[in-house]
């Protein structure tokens, strides 16, 4: 199973008509098929495959519409399958349907090193002569750089907006979005006339364990509010993307099943390999969360339901621990008293062993 950034929104309540707790998370699964329902012509028990379900992707057994269920090419493993459809299929979305990246473009993205960004970066230099600038924490950058696919790396929360114009003076011709907030009054302010403004996200909104109000009230009074006369007035082009809208509000399989198809076909000529950056038990998935909440991954975080979980640390149970404590108290009592009683016969020493008190009133008299 994939960890997609809409799971940790989902698991915040930060998506909007969430399913009834409790609830099985997760949206994207490989593997083999064990049964097939009654209608349903193009698979049989035993196929290889990947689906990208609602809810409900993080078990051994999930029951998916046939509608979201997709082959999977000959040779690519369920670790690589889990990996790249979700996150490519809305890369190959943003570039290729709403951007329409041709060559000699340039393009500025917003976590360059997370999964969904790494497939940008890897569809994008599909095109001959495409320019990447890539914003990430600093603490990506040298793994980043290592893999020489980003053309300029800007820093996450710092002015890049200057970077960027310090390169390319007209700025870029696509921004691809996935945090909102400030950020998009400075990626609009970047687009070139003509340029292409799409947002697929809204991580700004996750800054915390729950879900806040005030940070997703905050990100959207801080996006100035564009008007239509404005982007006619200024040739722009403002879009979005919400793939779980797309499959699941609005009907749109079709269209999803030939972007899955495409990505595919890039894999099996060799164009495309997806980047892991760890791969975890369900049962560890709390801290698999964590890294992607805490923006610690490089590519894609996948969820093995064949691994076995991290060892946890021990816990000493109550009832022990109220023992260790009660005997550690009782020890630092018993050491207090010695202590005092040491102290107490150093005083007294001096009066019955040295006399020197003694001589001194007897010279007196």
């Amino acid at each position: 199973s994939g960890l997609n950034f809409q799971d940790l929104m989902a698991r915040q309540g930060a998506i909007d008509s969430p399913p009834k707790t409790p609830f099985i998370m997760g949206s994207e699964c490989a593997g083999d098929i064990e049964q097939v329902g009654e209608g349903v012509e193009n698979f049989k028990v035993g196929d290889r495959v990947v689906a990208l379900p609602d809810h409900k992707a993080w078990a051994e057994l999930v029951s998916v519409p046939a509608t979201s269920v997709f082959a999977l090419p000959a040779g690519m493993s369920y670790l690589d399958a889990a990996a790249i459809t979700m996150n490519y299929t809305v890369a190959y979305i943003l570039l290729f349907d709403l951007a329409n990246l041709t060559p000699g473009k340039s393009l500025l993205l917003h976590s360059a090193g997370g999964g969904v960004g790494q497939a940008v970066v890897q569809l994008a230099k599909t095109v001959k002569d495409v320019t990447i600038f890539g914003v990430c924490s600093k603490s990506k950058h040298e793994a980043l750089k290592a893999a020489g696919t980003i053309d300029h790396l800007l820093e996450r929360g710092t002015d890049y907006s200057n970077e960027v114009r310090k390169i390319s003076s007209e700025g870029v011709d696509i921004v691809l979005d996935c945090l909102c907030g400030e950020e998009c009054n400075k990626g609009y302010a970047l687009l070139k006339p003509m340029g292409k403004y799409i947002l697929y996200g809204s991580s700004n909104v996750v800054t915390g364990e729950t879900k806040s109000f005030f940070s997703a009230a905050r990100s959207w009074w801080q996006v100035d509010k564009v008007s239509p006369i404005k982007l006619f007035d200024e040739n722009k082009t403002l879009s979005g993307l919400n793939l779980r809208h797309l499959m699941y509000q609005h009907g749109s399989h079709a269209f999803v099943r030939r972007a899955v198809e495409r990505v595919f076909a890039l894999w099996n000529e060799g164009k495309i390999k997806p980047m892991v950056d760890s791969t975890w038990a369900l049962e560890d998935v709390p801290e698999a969360m964590q890294k992607m909440h805490d923006r610690k991954n490089i590519g894609k975080i996948v969820l093995d339901p064949s691994l076995e979980p991290k060892p946890k640390p021990a816990t000493p149970a109550k009832g022990k621990a109220k023992d260790k404590k009660a005997a550690s108290q009782e020890n630092q009592e018993k050491k207090a008293s010695s202590v005092e009683s040491e102290e107490g016969e150093k005083k007294k020493e001096p009066e019955l062993t040295n006399g020197t008190s003694e001589d001194k009133s007897d010279s007196g008299k």
